[in-house]
């Protein structure tokens, strides 16, 4: 994308460049993760986090009759460390581990790389479109994928829906900027009255898609779907872009392409359209509830033993991080979506 003088574009177009551009998209140019990065996700903060993953994934294959061929799909894998860790602890299950098609779903073509270096090439596919996926019951993972999807912004006044825009008054300025908006007939097109009772509303075209393709193929080949991503669970809509840039909050519209843009995921949005799309049942925790009721506080007990006070306390440290209410552990939800007459619930009890 060209960038001009007094240029204009809508939200959710201008995240997709920030983000995306093959020359100057963040997540084009550069690995975000760690300490060095711009932030850490949670199979960064430690592998107890994946082993739990493990755990539910050979739980929900187990319940879907121990097929021989089933696919198990990370979206957007990050710096590829959770695929690393479901790889060492599947290898222990050999049934599962021979059964299984591994394969990651990823955009960037740098972080890519990294996954590539990282993980056993043989054994993992990497994809570019979900229809490159075997008709076999498909485990979806998507841990922090759906809130690096582009978003629209639309704005209530006096009656009036707005959209937001960007304008580059130069290409080193931009500001926000509003265009009245058919809200009636957006909503016709998306098929969801979804300005009822709103005077804000964030929604992602691109995350929707998904979430549309990946549903359709759980009611034709069975399967599910694994969301793990900060959120809430209101209904009333708020404004949630935030972006992050060396562990801190940044300006949306400053060193674009150098820092993350992300948003909070409305669950009840979310919810209200599976229930739409139909023969799906969904259920929903907090990321902590979920980590303790598959063991993690067990799992740090026996990894801890017989270790020094300090890489005890580090243990600790990081279980803190992950389940804590003041820490990810409420601030992230996870979101399971399955076929309506499955009664898998392992971590949602």
């Amino acid at each position: 994308m060209i960038i001009k003088n007094n240029f204009e574009i809508s939200l959710d177009k201008f995240i997709n460049f920030a983000l995306y551009d093959k020359k100057k998209g963040y997540y084009m140019q550069k690995s975000p993760f760690g300490r060095k990065g711009d932030f850490i996700t949670a199979p960064n903060i430690s592998r107890m986090f994946s082993e739990m993953i493990a755990i539910w994934i050979l739980g929900f294959w187990e319940n879907l009759g121990n097929p021989k061929k089933i696919n198990l799909v990370e979206l957007g894998a990050g710096n590829g460390e959770m695929m690393k860790i479901l790889l060492e602890t599947f290898k222990k299950f050999p049934m599962f581990f021979d059964s299984c098609n591994f394969l990651i779903h990823e955009k960037s073509l740098k972080l890519k790389k990294i996954q590539k270096d990282k993980l056993d090439k043989d054994k993992i596919i990497w994809i570019t479109d979900l229809k490159e996926i075997k008709k076999f019951p498909t485990i979806f993972i998507a841990n922090e994928f759906f809130d690096a999807m582009a978003i629209k912004q639309f704005i209530k006044k006096r009656d009036i829906w707005f959209e937001r825009y960007v304008i580059f008054k130069n290409k080193k300025k931009a500001f926000f900027n509003e265009k009245s908006f058919n809200m009636s007939k957006f909503e016709k097109e998306i098929g969801y009255n979804i300005s009822k009772n709103q005077k804000f509303i964030e929604y992602s075209l691109v995350g929707v898609s998904y979430l549309k393709k990946i549903t359709d193929m759980i009611k034709k080949n069975n399967g599910g779907l694994l969301i793990i991503d900060y959120g809430y669970m209101e209904k009333k809509m708020k404004n949630t872009l935030k972006s992050i840039s060396n562990h801190k909050h940044s300006n949306v519209l400053e060193n674009i392409g150098k820092s993350d843009i992300t948003h909070n995921i409305n669950f009840y949005l979310f919810k209200k359209i599976i229930d739409q799309l139909g023969g799906l049942k969904d259920l929903i925790t907090t990321q902590g509830s979920f980590l303790v009721k598959l063991g993690i506080k067990n799992r740090a007990e026996i990894i801890s033993q017989n270790q020094n006070f300090s890489k005890k306390a580090d243990i600790y440290y990081r279980l803190k991080r992950l389940i804590d209410d003041k820490e990810m552990g409420n601030l992230f939800k996870v979101m399971f979506i399955k076929k309506k007459n499955n009664k898998y619930k392992l971590g949602f009890n």
